[in-house]
Parts: C-alpha cells; structure tokens; sequence
C-alpha cells in the first residue's frame, strides 16, 4: 500500500466541518440563561448558513489555488484574516508568510497552528500540505460574535473567539487547528462520506492528526500524551476537560450545562441516531479508542507507526467513500502487514479493533 502520490477519489464534494458537535451546541441554545442560549443559537444558524453556502455554491471538481509561485517546498504558504467580528470571508488580511508575530495573540496561534499541521504532514508522511501540491493555507480570526465554533469549509479554516462563558478562543488548542485542516486532507484523498459510520470515520481521523499534531508539537510520547481533543477550550465554569478523549471516550466532560460526554468506546455502546449526520461526532469515539490502543501498545512517539499506517489507510486507494467501520479495520490491519509485517505492529491493530468489538473483514 503506497501514500504517494494520492490516488484521488473522484471530484472534490462540498465540505463543511466544525469541531463542535451540534448535539452540545442544540443543548445551550435550549438554556434558561440568555447568555448561553443566545450565542449557541446565533452559532447554529452560522453554521447552517455556511453548510448550507458551501453545498450551493462549491464547483465539483474545480482546481485546488497553486502555492505562490517560488514558493520553498518545505514552508507552508500561510495567510491569516481578520474577520473583525463580522462574518464575510476571508475578511482583512492581517499576517502573510514569513510575516513578524504582531499583538493579537489569537492571529498569531493560528499562524503557529497552520505551521505545526503543515510539518507534522511533510516531515512524518513526505505530504506537502493539505492536498499534496504545496494548497495554501488560509484562516480567518475572530470570526463572528461570540461565535462558538471553529471549521474547515472546503477552502479554508474559520475560527471564533467564542462566547467566554462555555467556550474560549478556538485558536488556542492546537488539535483543534490540526482537526479541521485533518478534514482537508480527508477531502483531497478518501473524500469520507459525512454521514453514519463514514462520517464517523471522517471526524476520527481528523482527532487522530489533531492528536499527532499537538504531540509532535510538544515532543509527546505516546504514553506522555493526554488524548485529549480541546483541551484548553472550556472555560472555567465548565465541568471537563475537553471535547472529546480518545483514552477514555464517554469522559471528557460531565457538566449541568452540557450534559455529559456522549461518545462510546466500543461497538456495545454504539449509538444510533438521526441526528448530527448519524452521530458522527458521537460514533468517532469507537474508531480514535482503537487508535490509541495502537498507539499505546506501541509506545514511542505516535505518528511514526500508529499515524503511518492510520495515513497509509487514508492515501492508499482503497478506502471508499462509504467506508464503514470493519472496511476501515480491514485496511490498517493490510497497512500494518504491508509497511512493518508480521510484527507488533500488526498484532497491535488486530488486538485493538478486536477490543472495540470491530470485526475485520
């Protein structure tokens, strides 16, 4: 199984992903409390706009925008906006490539952010950038009012500064960064079906890079990382950790407010549901706790065995649209044996998808 070049799974559909799930922002907006109520509500109509936006007005199929001509290989051509709290992207632009750090310190985390995602890909997995031609990488910042969301939508990634009382600045987990420009990567190779077990799929994924980001961006072991997806980006009042545990999916937060961590770790506990694309946000718990039974069995640092075989499955060719969990499973277990053979390795994936209750085919 090869990762370069991609073999590209046919024209590139419209694509909307936010990190936070609408099951917890549905939730807030069902508050007594207006200043919780009303920036949930206001974020779940943004981003019904904006899906909706994307899906009217993306060209299947059209040209991804080509690195500045001259641009070096091994440095991500990055352009942060300011969208000055309104909502019409990419809003002005405020630091370019090669650009001094200025004061906001939300501008400059996501430049750092773009940065980590762009080495973690090119110097684990030989990937120059999202799509592997060198795509520009562009955000915008303080995007909306107390906009309580951050998202990848197609092009490029939008974050909010939050509403303060819940949510903080969505710039300041770098895993967050990694997870929404993950949805990229996603788009330009398997193009994940956002629905159901694929969809699930889809969002896991992007955890898992998140995850190989930020620790390839703190020097993390396997065993020294927290697993966290969000850390950092509750705010005070809130009763968690984070968004999401691939250790311990079910647990990252328990709070009178949010209601408690929906995610299930095995395939006993798998939830079925309409709502949220199929739970796609909620079923993802299954497929990141088999990756960091990987992980962890493994040892060492993360992204060298665990997120190669994870990045093999992803750029190979042969994980489809409509992928469902046992032909996900299936495929790391034929990537272990390609890449590493009768190994740990191998034993690793097969003795984790088993623990998840995920047969493979």
């Amino acid at each position: 199984m090869t990762a370069n070049p991609d073999p590209h799974p046919g024209p590139v559909a419209p694509v909307f992903c936010t990190i936070v799930p609408p099951h917890v922002l549905d939730t807030l907006a069902r508050h007594e409390d207006p200043a919780l109520a009303g920036p949930a509500r206001r974020t779940l109509e943004r981003d019904a706009f904006e899906r909706t936006h994307r899906r009217l007005t993306t060209v299947i199929g059209a040209p991804s925008p080509a690195p500045p001509e001259g641009a070096p290989a091994d440095e991500p051509p990055r352009t942060i906006y300011d969208a000055r709290h309104r909502t019409d992207l990419p809003g002005r632009r405020v630091r370019g490539e090669g650009d001094k750090p200025g004061k906001d310190a939300t501008v400059n985390r996501a430049y750092a952010g773009l940065g980590a995602t762009f080495d973690l890909f090119l110097k684990a997995y030989a990937r120059n950038s999202i799509n592997a031609e060198g795509l520009p990488l562009n955000a915008t910042v303080h995007y909306g009012e107390d906009y309580n969301n951050a998202f990848w939508n197609g092009e490029q990634m939008v974050f909010g500064d939050g509403d303060g009382e819940i949510f903080l600045d969505f710039t300041i987990p770098v895993d967050v960064i990694g997870h929404e420009l993950a949805h990229g990567v996603t788009q330009y190779t398997a193009n994940l079906a956002y629905f159901g077990q694929s969809g699930a799929l889809n969002e896991s994924v992007s955890d898992v890079f998140g995850s190989l980001i930020k620790q390839y961006t703190l020097g993390q072991t396997a065993a020294e990382a927290d697993w966290l997806i969000g850390a950092g980006l509750l705010a005070e009042r809130v009763t968690g950790e984070a968004l999401r545990s691939m250790k311990a999916p079910g647990t990252a937060y328990d709070d009178d407010v949010l209601g408690k961590d929906p995610q299930p770790a095995t395939m006993d506990d798998y939830v079925r549901t309409g709502r949220d694309n199929g739970g796609v946000h909620i079923n993802s718990g299954i497929p990141n706790h088999a990756f960091y039974l990987v992980a962890t069995a493994l040892g060492g640092y993360a992204w060298e065995r665990a997120g190669q075989i994870w990045y093999d499955v992803l750029t190979g060719g042969e994980l489809q649209p409509d992928a469902l969990f046992p032909d996900f499973a299936t495929l790391t277990v034929a990537a272990a044996r390609a890449r590493f053979g009768e190994g740990d390795e191998l034993e690793a994936v097969q003795k984790a998808w088993e623990q998840v209750g995920v047969r493979t085919l």
